[in-house]
């Protein structure tokens, strides 16, 4: 490891002398901040250069751009789609700092978003497997119930699906949803969904930007081996107060937002809170009168901009799920993560964003005997509890060296407390506790990438991660003897450790490199490899997580994932940029992902490893993606042809078999036709092949009985039905004042009422109970109206 490291900095630095070799002529940098002029929102992904050469930068996630030139008279040109293009001359004797604020040009307004996210042009990127979406283009697509949702937005891109309504979390080029990194200002969020998957925690009044990446990580990226999502939170409005809201027939929504100090100083506040539980109170009798259903949360974000080297950011957010049946089942779970983030401007060369964070996931889960109570009977209940807790610290820096060379280092450290579970009963005055131990995690990590762009036809950018992992006690570590695989393993000793002693330590060197080369200013090629490592997982052997499942780090039995992936792709940009046309393969294998024996015991279980199987996995395939975002009718277009399968001793005779998240086939089409200023459809029509499922394929007569049964031991030997879903939406805007904008959103979800299959499961027939027949069960079977009125004054 330490041998590639060398190779590593030794190649950076002959790079970097190289370009300290250059003329002896005088160079200065213009830096600074490009904002939007309405609601002083930073834009992101801004082109900065000089007019009439090569010579150029983009502004980063945060707005900074730094861009060094020749001493001397310069125009220097900021270009963005909808916001046309702004000009300045500097003369540069000197360092200079320049803020720009843009204006939208109103010809343009309805083909970008209001805080100016539309994606740099692919086609000059070096990044590959990289989709980006905004609240404006996510708002025009059907929704489910009327309201826009983050995470059904993606499952529209290619390399992304889910096993079904219903379902917990998203699936990435055939990874489990636990490999996929979700930030929200940088704080991990563990469980992305509400009301068991159909809504996303994320509150879309608030989202600033989102992007999702799939393949050639940049090093600041570790900790998951499928995707990131990395979701920014806006700001706030520092010119003017603004209320947005949205009342609908599941949930309404209000956010606040404004200037605390004009143009430096400003928050935003946003609220959701769902009822259905209380529409359907007049209609729950009995027993289930006090049935519960609900979900709300909070988001808030508060800014201050002290002077043009400093400015602090605080967020947060908190959600919670609640989900019970009269007065004896009651679930509830929930997310809650606080961001403090720092930028700093040292030289107009090189910023840094320092950040701080806290992130919480718990749930619990109680039973008791209270609707069917006697009074003269002992209570009877059980209860369980269960979280995830870490802190994390990332300082990130960014150095731009010239026009032609950036770096970006930095270092990140996390605390992990996993509270794998406590469950207590109680019978009358009696009561049993049965607790697991607390156990803990330190992951730390160093990176650095170099970007080069040594002409306009090529670029790379290149780098490494190394990533360390200690579990530490306090806690106990088990020992388990090596048995037959696919058999429960036979605990040997064990051994009680004291607070922060070191159980088991892992270190990993992840290199990354991406590659562009230019055919043409429209066309290009792109090359990428990463290596990822994980050190957490989930732990869930039903057909999708659950929010009750449980998470556990990596110890001296369960080893991290390590995941290689390798990527090609051709991309190409129309001159107007009207649309954009996409084509990547894409291959990945992953070491050491968790499976379990047959009838693995997950809950409350001390011994949990000796159920656990390291497992191999293995991905492939072809995604294609062109979009038009320009003119009346736009939208996008993504398919994706695959194949995901994993292999574990014991299981399924040894062989690879299908992985349950594997789809060969996947289908989106997504448009938009605006008929007037005030009236838009949407359809959005999604076709996929049915997931894998293990099923009897051979039966034993006993006594007159039908028994079922696997005779080839193999797992996911059948899929289940095709999967496909037809939306429609509708919105009708009313009269736009600056005071005052109001829009109906109407929605049909699941337009011809297709029952897609979630599972399938055997029953015995009622008219003969000799013989068993297959049952599909679906979660929506039928179409599903919407209608949510959205405001903002």
């Amino acid at each position: 490891m330490k041998t590639k490291a060398t190779l590593l900095l030794s190649l950076l630095l002959l790079v970097l002398a190289g370009q300290t070799t250059t003329a002896q002529q005088q160079r200065y940098t213009v830096s600074g901040y490009v904002k939007d002029k309405q609601n002083g929102e930073s834009l992101v992904g801004i082109s900065i250069g000089k007019s009439g050469t090569t010579l150029g930068t983009v502004s980063n996630q945060y707005g900074f751009y730094s861009l060094t030139l020749p001493a001397g008279e310069h125009e220097i040109q900021f270009s963005f789609m909808g916001y046309g293009t702004y000009k300045t001359t500097v003369n540069l004797k000197k360092n200079a700092t320049i803020d720009v604020s843009m204006e939208a040009t109103s010809s343009q307004l309805n083909v970008v978003t209001v805080n100016g996210q539309k994606q740099e042009r692919t086609v000059n990127t070096l990044n590959t497997s990289i989709n980006k979406l905004d609240i404006a283009q996510m708002k025009k697509m059907p929704t489910f119930m009327g309201e826009v949702d983050v995470l059904r937005a993606i499952q529209t891109l290619p390399g992304v699906n889910t096993v079904g309504e219903g379902a917990s979390g998203f699936n990435v080029r055939g990874g489990n949803s636990d490999e996929n990194l979700i930030l929200l200002d940088e704080a991990p969020v563990y469980n992305s969904t509400h009301m068991l998957g159909f809504f996303s925690v994320f509150n879309p009044d608030a989202v600033k930007s989102l992007n999702l990446i799939k393949g050639g990580f940049p090093a600041e990226y570790g900790g998951r081996t499928s995707s990131v999502l990395d979701i920014r939170m806006k700001d706030g409005n520092n010119q003017n107060f603004n209320i947005n809201g949205g009342i609908g027939n599941i949930f309404s929504r209000l956010s606040v937002e404004g200037p605390l100090v004009k143009d430096k100083a400003s928050f935003i506040v946003a609220a959701r809170r769902s009822y259905i539980d209380l529409l359907m109170k007049p209609f729950v009798k009995g027993d289930m009168k006090d049935t519960k259903l609900n979900f709300y949360d909070l988001t808030a974000k508060a800014n201050y901009k002290f002077n043009k080297n400093n400015s602090l950011f605080v967020s947060g957010y908190f959600g919670r799920d609640v989900f019970g049946f009269g007065k004896d089942v009651n679930m509830n779970w929930g997310n809650s993560t606080a961001t403090i983030r720092w930028n700093h401007v040292f030289t107009n060369r090189l910023f840094l964003n320092l950040t701080t964070y806290y992130s919480k996931y718990d749930y619990s889960l109680r039973f008791s005997n209270e609707s069917k109570k006697k009074t003269n009977e002992d209570s009877q209940a059980y209860d369980w509890t269960s979280n995830i807790i870490n802190y994390g610290f990332k300082p990130s820096f960014t150095y731009y060296i010239n026009s032609s060379n950036s770096l970006h280092f930095g270092v990140q450290g996390i605390y992990y407390t996993f509270k794998p579970g406590t469950g207590t009963s109680t019978y009358g005055d009696i009561k049993h506790v049965k607790e697991l131990y607390d156990q803990h995690a330190l992951e730390s990590a160093v990176y650095i990438d170099h970007e080069y762009k040594p002409s306009k036809k090529f670029g790379i950018q290149y780098g490494g991660r190394l990533s360390a992992y200690q579990f530490v006690g306090k806690g106990t570590a088990y020992f388990y003897a090596d048995t037959t695989p696919g058999i429960r393993k036979r605990l040997v000793s064990m051994k009680d450790y004291g607070a922060n002693d070191l159980i088991k330590g892992y270190y990993y060197f992840e290199p990354r490199i991406s590659a562009r080369y230019a055919i043409s200013d429209e066309h290009a090629v792109k090359l990428a490899y990463s290596r990822t490592t994980q050190f957490m997982h989930q732990l869930s052997n039903t057909a999708s997580p659950t929010p009750l499942d449980i998470w556990t780090p990596s110890t001296n039995n369960i080893k991290p994932m390590v995941s290689d992936q390798y990527t090609a792709g051709y991309f190409y940009n129309a001159p107007n940029d009207a649309y954009e046309l996409s084509a990547e393969v894409f291959y990945k294998t992953t070491d050491n992902q968790v499976d379990y024996i047959d009838n693995a015991n997950l809950q409350l279980n001390p011994l949990i490893e000796a159920d656990l199987l390291p497992s191999q996995g293995r991905a492939y395939g072809l995604e294609i993606y062109a979009k038009k975002d320009i003119g009346k009718t736009t939208g996008w277009v993504s398919y994706t042809l695959s194949r995901t399968e994993r292999k574990t001793p014991g299981i399924s005779m040894d062989e690879w078999f299908l992985n349950r998240y594997d789809r060969t086939h996947n289908l989106n089409l997504v448009l938009t036709h605006t008929f007037t200023k005030r009236t838009s459809l949407s359809a959005n029509w999604v076709f996929a092949s049915g997931t894998p499922g293990t099923f009897a394929d051979n039966r034993l007569e006993f006594q007159d009985w039908d028994i079922p049964y696997n005779s080839t031991e193999k797992r996911n030997n059948y899929r289940l039905p095709a999967y496909h879903r037809l939306d429609l939406s509708m919105t009708l805007k009313g009269k736009q004042t600056k005071r005052w904008k109001g829009e109906w959103v109407f929605s049909l979800y699941n337009v011809y009422g297709r029952r897609n299959a979630y599972t399938i499961y055997f029953k015995q027939n009622d008219d003969d109970p000799t013989k068993r027949e297959a049952t599909r069960l679906s979660i929506i079977g039928s179409i599903i109206p919407g209608i949510t009125y959205n405001f903002k004054f």
